[in-house]
């Protein structure tokens, strides 16, 4: 069956177009038709909603999906300049791989000429874990992750560098001054401890996701645990990565027993906890079935 819908902007309501479709017709090809109707951006520039302040409709859903009837209007919205997740993040993490080696080495720059020979040894090691995880965030971007959209708005690229970046000076600057104090040994190795158990349970949760989403495609699935003891996580939270993540950071402050990475994981702790707890409310939401009892990143309390 034949219909109509009205292509309108979503800044002022601006008529812009009349689309011809089915029920069947997906969003994206309504955004293709839009690309060859009236010269749209690209596709990944393109964002459509029923309602001016809606949720951005997927390209994969159907007209019928939606309840889309003849007549309905969409509400369009250039997205402006993107660029794809994958670069963000390769940008993201090579900066603090690089900044904390370059500040490990005790330029002149930021400590004026000092002997750098007398070094101890957790700031050996706070480097080797530093290096590891982001290191590691690198590898999972090229070879782990599977992006369920291609692109962000390329302005997106300078705020999230900028907290990586400048996160990784600050942090850096400490552990590696001249007057740094290491902790007690029972602290160090805790720390150490609990950062390494914790790095491989990150690992572990973000290979169990990707297994999730064949390639391709956006297939979202309930997450479960897996064969694997660190996927364990799952059973008691939504987001066991951000807790894995969170807990690493945690185990690096106690290793170093430095202030700024306090400061550093607080920060990283206060967004992660964000993002989980609208992944549990997505979850809810999308699977009837999903299991009560979760919390979205702190077992039991949150």
């Amino acid at each position: 069956m034949a219909m109509e819908i009205q292509i309108l902007t979503a800044k002022s309501s601006k008529y812009l177009a009349n689309v011809n479709v089915k029920p069947s017709t997906t969003i994206k090809e309504i955004k293709e038709e839009l690309l060859k109707t009236m010269k749209a951006p690209s596709l990944e520039r393109q964002c459509l909603r029923l309602d001016v302040k809606g949720k951005v409709l997927s390209d994969s859903e159907t007209l019928q999906s939606l309840n889309i009837t003849d007549g309905t209007k969409l509400y369009y919205k250039d997205l402006g300049p993107q660029i794809s997740w994958k670069t963000v993040f390769l940008v993201e993490y090579a900066g603090p791989l690089f900044l904390y080696l370059w500040i490990y080495q005790r330029p002149w720059i930021f400590y004026g000429s000092i002997d750098t020979s007398k070094y101890d040894t957790a700031v050996h090691v706070a480097a080797i874990c530093w290096a590891v995880h982001y290191a590691k965030r690198l590898y999972e971007t090229l070879f782990v992750h599977r992006f369920s959209h291609a692109t962000m708005p390329f302005r997106n690229l300078f705020k999230n560098c900028s907290y990586y970046w400048l996160f990784a000076m600050y942090v850096a600057y400490h552990v590696n001054h001249p007057l740094y104090t290491a902790p007690s040994c029972l602290k160090f190795c805790t720390g150490l401890t609990l950062f390494t158990l914790c790095e491989l349970g990150n690992l572990s949760t973000h290979l169990a996701l990707r297994n999730l989403r064949p390639p391709g495609t956006t297939v979202r699935k309930i997450p479960v645990a897996t064969d694997n003891p660190f996927t364990v996580l799952f059973n008691f939270v939504s987001c066991p990565n951000y807790t894995y993540e969170i807990g690493s950071w945690i185990g690096f402050t106690i290793m170093t027993s430095c202030l700024s990475a306090a400061v550093f994981t607080a920060a990283g702790a206060y967004q992660m906890t964000v993002w989980a707890l609208g992944k549990h409310k997505a979850y809810k939401k999308e699977f009837s079935q999903y299991p009560k009892s979760r919390k979205a990143v702190f077992p039991f309390i949150l």
